[in-house]
Parts: structure tokens; sequence; C-alpha cells
């Protein structure tokens, strides 16, 4: 979008384990913390199993659990999965020390989905900006931004809906629409033509 977005707010084989006996003999591992690491994958197939598992569990959002997995797979034979699992096992402690978002106005609502969608995590700068609208239903700026939005995930009617809309209640948003490389892929359609160039004929 031209104008300002405010940021305010990731089979082997199985191989043998050449050594069964020292996962037995072993202690268990401390983390910084001091605390008892999660029990190590003692082969290739337990590794995998275990970061596969902790994967889902991030992209879930369920840091905690999905953390205790991939300190889990860090210890396994596969020396690139523990490598990939110590880093998610870091992003996951970052995450987890992260102070909760409060969101409560319809500006923080709006300025947090376009943080969202700068990163291109477009359903949940969705959700984000129809509680925007929620707050506040006059805001031509949050119509906007739910156009593009919309846009990007190609729903194309709902885009247009909402730029309609901006345009509205702010007829410069049909300036600043034209030259919006995020609705360029449906401005070249006759709904979106009709709308942003009005004065010519024959749509």
């Amino acid at each position: 979008m031209p104008y300002n977005k405010k940021a305010t707010v990731s089979k082997m084989n199985e191989r043998r384990l050449t050594n069964p006996e020292t996962s037995k003999t072993q202690p268990a591992a401390t983390g910084r913390s001091g605390a008892a690491a999660a029990p190590q994958a003692g082969n290739s197939q337990d590794q995998f199993a275990a970061f596969e598992a902790a994967v889902r569990l991030f992209h879930a959002r369920q840091f905690k659990e999905a953390r205790e997995l991939f300190l889990r797979a860090v210890p396994g034979p596969e020396r690139d999965v523990a490598h990939r699992a110590q880093l998610h096992a870091t992003m996951c402690e970052r995450r987890l020390q992260q102070a909760p978002v409060s969101l409560r106005t319809a500006e923080d609502h709006y300025n947090y989905a376009i943080a969202l969608l700068n990163t291109r995590q477009i359903d949940e700068a969705r959700k984000h900006l129809e509680q925007a609208l929620q707050l506040s239903p006059d805001a031509d700026h949050i119509f906007y931004a739910l156009a593009v939005a919309q846009a990007l995930a190609g729903d194309a009617n709902g885009a247009h809906e909402h730029l309609k809309r901006a345009i509205e209640l702010e007829p410069r948003n049909r300036i600043m629409a034209r030259q919006d490389g995020d609705l360029a892929a449906l401005a070249g359609q006759p709904p979106f033509q009709a709308l942003l160039y009005p004065e010519k004929k024959n749509w």
C-alpha cells in the first residue's frame, strides 16, 4: 500500500545408534534455567518424529509444548535436524518471553493488522481489521486496508466492496488505489476499472 504502514507490533533412512547405552547412562541435560531438559531422541527415527511434531505445535502457536519437543530432538544423531531444532527452540523461547499484545481500540487493531500485512500474514490481518471496523465503522482507512488484505487473499468481491466504501467515505482513496501495487492484480478488472476511473465511459 502506498500509505504509511504503521508497524506496532517454519525421511532420511534410520541409522543405527552406535552407542545404545549412552542415553541410559548419561544424566539428564539441564537448560540455562537449571531445569531438566526434555527426554532425548535416542535414534534418527525418534529425532525426526520429535522434530516434526514440534513443528506442528510451533505453527499452532503452542510454543511451550513445541520447545520441549525441539529440545528433545537437539541431542539426536542427525546433525542437520539437531541444528534446526535448536534454532526453533530458541524461537519458541523468544515468543514465550514476549509480552502479550494488548489491543483495545480500533487504531490498535488497525496498526497491528498493518504490521501483519507487511509480513503477509493476511488471514490474521483481516481478523484484526474486521475487529477494528466493529469499533470504528466509518473509518475510511480501515476499509481501505481491509480491501487491500482481501485483494492479497484473492477475494476480489470483498476487496471491491470495501474499496468502494473507502472511496465513498474519502474520495482521495481513489487516487491512492490507482497507485497501490497491492491492488494491481485486480485493478485491470472491469469492476475495479469502473471504480477507479469513473470518468471513463463504456464500462
